[in-house]
């Protein structure tokens, strides 16, 4: 179930009438502090770290799950498949790495890193390191030859110079009540999308500039053993889904002809014990989660565990931009090693 807050933010729940005495004064707060910390770093009295490749921020004016991570992975496999070496850089969010910056590995842990720094990397092997302050994340990239650096998130981050900023909005919750946090879900006003390169609409129906993104479900893997089935082969599903937005994931099993005895949300980033997902699944056949949670429970996963990959697709035109655009830019710094 949604939060009240979240009601507040997209149903217009009647306590957000309850709630504007206190919510507002602390929403034109966070504005006014959001604004000038920009502004510091535009006129130079903060400085902004640039990077001597191109910088591409995935990120999103709204708090919560939007879909960046599914358009990271697919702008690291594009740029892969063009012979390019892209690196990947997050905060870690959920995760308390021994040091910083600290580079992902095989090995690495959800614990360390944060869930989705590992499942990019497991996904595309491509270099991923994280830190609070993405400059010194970059800074060991580019130790490792990268030509592109990706941030997953981190459109707010300005202590990072950018080249290219993508927005990913969720086209079904769109901005909500279109206030800043905590009286609506906005990091900044609608405004700020005039001034990124590419707006991509995850779900929903885009909107005049925005180019439409699908989120392509391929067929289970079981979590333990590799094992890939068609989800509609499964009965007793029970559904679970720690991600920004639940009910994404569940909708998603329901397109796909399967209706979970149970659809269990949990809180963005949660980590997992053992014993709490055992039990969920005894009141079903299968436990079905998605990709990201599947990452934080492979140690300790069972048989009957499986996650549901997905993909971003976007249509040529509007891919073809967004991956030209990057080379060309890529082009205009010259090669990584100048």
């Amino acid at each position: 179930m949604a939060t009240i807050i979240e009601k507040i933010w997209f149903e217009q729940h009647p306590a957000g009438i309850l709630l504007k005495p206190l919510l507002w004064p602390l929403s034109q707060l966070f504005g006014l502090i959001s604004r000038r910390r920009r502004q510091q770093y535009q006129c130079g009295q903060k400085e902004a770290f640039r990077a001597s490749v191109p910088v591409v921020v995935v990120g999103n004016i709204t708090a919560g799950g939007n879909g960046k991570t599914p358009v990271v992975i697919w702008l690291v496999e594009q740029l892969q498949a063009k012979g390019l070496k892209p690196g990947v850089v997050s905060r870690g969010y959920g995760g308390k790495a021994p040091y910083y910056p600290y580079p992902v590995s095989a090995d690495t842990s959800t614990a360390e890193a944060g869930d989705e720094p590992v499942l990019i990397h497991r996904r595309t092997g491509a270099p991923v390191a994280v830190s609070p302050k993405r400059a010194e994340a970059v800074q060991l990239l580019m130790k490792q030859n990268v030509d592109v650096i990706i941030t997953d998130d981190g459109l707010q981050h300005y202590a990072l110079e950018r080249d290219i900023e993508i927005v990913v909005i969720d086209g079904q919750r769109r901005f909500g009540n279109q206030q800043l946090i905590p009286m609506g879900p906005l990091r900044e006003s609608c405004e700020r999308l005039d001034e990124v390169d590419f707006l991509i609409c995850n779900g929903g129906q885009p909107q005049h500039g925005e180019a439409p993104m699908q989120l392509q479900p391929s067929p289970l893997i079981n979590v333990k053993t590799g094992e890939r089935r068609q989800v509609a082969e499964l009965n007793g599903v029970v559904a679970m889904a720690g991600i920004g937005h639940p009910p994404r994931f569940f909708n998603t099993l329901e397109m796909l002809g399967v209706t979970p005895v149970v659809c269990q949300p949990f809180a963005d980033h949660q980590a997992f014990s053992e014993q709490e997902l055992k039990q969920l699944a005894q009141q079903g056949q299968h436990l079905v989660m998605t990709e990201k949670d599947a990452v934080k429970c492979h140690t300790f996963a069972q048989p009957n565990w499986w996650y549901l990959p997905v993909d971003a697709v976007l249509p040529a035109p509007e891919a073809e931009a967004i991956i030209n655009r990057i080379i060309k830019v890529k082009e205009e710094y010259g090669s990584s090693s100048a």
